[in-house]
């Protein structure tokens, strides 16, 4: 982690209630082959919170499993590129923790 990456925000976000992986078991996203990230991409494509997941495992710079259909890897390349094209970094002022109130 440098300079530039805010510290984890370990609360619960709004876009994580409407998850798909939300009812599955976390190991499902933390494979240990290519055989179990192809299966976790195939659950994300179908996940309507695909974009903001990609985007707060790059803003946090998680580093492990599967998050927003992308592995460790492809989003170290997708970082990288970014910043050689010059794109904004993420930001973590877009991520808000899901109210707790119950109506």
């Amino acid at each position: 982690m440098d300079e530039s990456t805010p510290p984890p925000d370990h609360s619960e976000q709004e876009w994580m209630l409407r998850a798909r992986c939300r009812s599955l078991a976390p190991s499902e996203f933390f494979p240990s082959d290519g055989v179990g990230v192809d299966k976790a991409r195939k659950i994300c494509d179908q996940c309507g919170v695909k974009v903001d997941c990609l985007e707060y495992a790059l803003t946090y710079r998680i580093d492990h499993g599967v998050w927003g259909g992308a592995s460790e890897r492809e989003r170290r390349r997708i970082l990288r590129r970014r910043r050689l094209e010059g794109e904004v970094e993420p930001t973590a002022s877009r991520f808000q923790p899901a109210s707790t109130s119950l109506v």
